[in-house]
C-alpha cells in the first residue's frame, strides 16, 4: 500500500502545508486504524480515499494526529494532486488539462479541477458573524484584535501584517478559547490586510491546538471564512491570500461566489512511501 506526502498550497517543496495521502481503499478501514496511522504520520492531516463505481469519484476522510475533522482544504488539494498526477487518473474523453475529481465528504461533495498553475477547489463558503472580543483572547494572542468574527472558526483581525507575522500566542490558553465558533474551542485564526507592495491582499495564520495542531501552515477551510469576509471589505470577489507560517508559508487565490468559495493553489509531491501495515 502506497502513501504520498504532498506539500499543498505550494509551488515548490518544503512550503505550504504537508498532507499524507493513502492509496485508495475498496472499503473503509476501521476509524481507529485510520486515527492510529494519522498519529504515526504526525502531519496536520492524513487523507484516506474510498473507490466508487465512478473512476473519478472517491470518498474522502481527513484525520489530524488527534481527531477526524469534517473539512480540510490542503489535504483535499493533496488528494486531487495524487490522483490526477501521481497515479495518472485521466477521465474518459476529457483532456488532461480539464480533468477533475469529485470527493464525497462529511461536508458534502467537493470538486477539484486542474487550473492554470495548479488546481481549483469548489468549497462551501463559511459565513461569519462579528462578535465582541472574548475575554482573555487578546492576552492569549499577545495582540489586541480590531475585530473578531465567528464562523466554523474564530477569526481575529489584527491591525497590520507585521502584527500577524510576529505573533507568539500562548497556545495552552488558546486551546480553551473560541467556543463561539461551530468547530469548538482551540481553532483560532488571525489575519490582516497585507502591507503595501505585498504580492498578497491578506495575510493570516491559524492556530489549532484544539485539533491537535499547534499552528497549521496553510489552511484551506479557514479561507472559506476569510474569503467572504475580506471580499466584502475590499469589494472584490477574487483575492490573494498568504498564510504566514514561519519558515514555510502557503499561497492561495480565493474567489467568493455566493454560498461557495473557489480555492486555487499548487501542490508538490515530496515523498512516495510504502506502508507495511
Amino acid at each position: 500500500m502506497r502513501q504520498w506526502t504532498i506539500d499543498a498550497f505550494a509551488a515548490q517543496p518544503f512550503r505550504g502545508n504537508q498532507a499524507c495521502v493513502v492509496e485508495p481503499f475498496d472499503a473503509w478501514p476501521a476509524a481507529a486504524w485510520m486515527q492510529a496511522l494519522a498519529s504515526e504520520n504526525n502531519q496536520a492531516e492524513t487523507a484516506f480515499l474510498l473507490r466508487t463505481d465512478d473512476p473519478a469519484r472517491f470518498g474522502l476522510r481527513w484525520f489530524t494526529p488527534a481527531t477526524e475533522v469534517p473539512l480540510c482544504g490542503h489535504a483535499t488539494l493533496a488528494s486531487a494532486h495524487m490522483l490526477l498526477t501521481e497515479v495518472g487518473l485521466v477521465l474518459a474523453k476529457v483532456g488532461l488539462e480539464s480533468a477533475k475529481v469529485v470527493f464525497d465528504t462529511l461536508s458534502g461533495p467537493l470538486t477539484v479541477a486542474r487550473s492554470a498553475g495548479g488546481y481549483e477547489m469548489d468549497f462551501p463558503a463559511d459565513p461569519s458573524t462579528r462578535i465582541e472580543t472574548p475575554a482573555g483572547l487578546a492576552e492569549a494572542l499577545g495582540a489586541e484584535p480590531t475585530e473578531v468574527w465567528a464562523g466554523q472558526y474564530l477569526m481575529a483581525i489584527l491591525e497590520s501584517e507585521a502584527a500577524v507575522r510576529t505573533l507568539a500566542p500562548d497556545l495552552a490558553a488558546l486551546a480553551s478559547m473560541g467556543g463561539e465558533a461551530s468547530r469548538g474551542p482551540g481553532n483560532i485564526g488571525v489575519s490582516a490586510l497585507a502591507a503595501p507592495g505585498s504580492d498578497a491582499d491578506v495575510v493570516s495564520r491559524f492556530f489549532a491546538p484544539g485539533s491537535g495542531i499547534p499552528e497549521d501552515p496553510a489552511t484551506g477551510s479557514f479561507h472559506c471564512g476569510l474569503s467572504p469576509l475580506f471580499s466584502a471589505k475590499l469589494g472584490r470577489a477574487t483575492l490573494r491570500f498568504h498564510q504566514a507560517y514561519p519558515g514555510r508559508g502557503g499561497d492561495l487565490e480565493c474567489e467568493h461566489r455566493g454560498d461557495r468559495v473557489l480555492l486555487r493553489g499548487a501542490a508538490v509531491t515530496v515523498v512516495e512511501s510504502r506502508l507495511r501495515v
